[in-house]
């Protein structure tokens, strides 16, 4: 299962209300794609270089730096945060948003499988939600005949179950 942390919405909560939209709107499944811990160790190492860069200069100015390019970082980081929230009636997937009446059908990769279709498969025209520290991806067919985007490929900790979802399986 994934870490409280990684996710606002555990997949295994039931559905609930959505605060930014109509009051019906009842949200199936959220998850916010933080960086994972490891990706953390990328402040550190930025802030270090800074300090180490600058040191024989000045102490102090090699500290400021440090603190100002390891924020950065970290800004940064949170920033590239993405959120996929399902509702009854639509599906977002960072900026992107589509209605699910042009929701097709979704597919889970995990694996060698996730190289597979983000490498010789993928085609140029999909959207693509990538992060670099969360591995299994969806494949979301769009139906929407004046929409060349043939699919939607974004990472996920939980494909399986944004498949459960999509595809109307509780």
């Amino acid at each position: 299962m994934s870490d409280p942390a990684s996710s606002s919405a555990s997949p295994a909560d039931g559905p609930r209300r959505s605060s930014s939209e109509r009051p019906g709107a009842e949200i199936l499944y959220e998850e916010k794609l933080t960086p994972a811990w490891w990706m953390w160790l990328l402040v550190l190492f930025a802030g270090l270089v800074a300090l180490i860069a600058l040191a024989p200069i000045d102490l102090w100015v090699a500290g400021a730096a440090a603190l100002v390019v390891g924020g950065g970082t970290a800004v940064a980081l949170v920033a590239s945060s993405t959120r996929i929230v399902v509702t009854d009636e639509f599906l977002q997937v960072g900026r992107a948003r589509i209605e699910r009446r042009f929701v097709g059908e979704a597919e889970a990769f995990r694996g060698d499988d996730v190289r597979r279709v983000r490498g010789p498969e993928l085609d140029g025209r999909a959207y693509m939600n990538f992060r670099a520290s969360v591995g299994p991806v969806v494949r979301i067919r769009i139906t929407d005949p004046v929409d060349p985007t043939p699919y939607w490929l974004t990472s996920t900790r939980h494909p399986e179950r944004v498949v459960e979802v999509l595809s109307g399986r509780p």
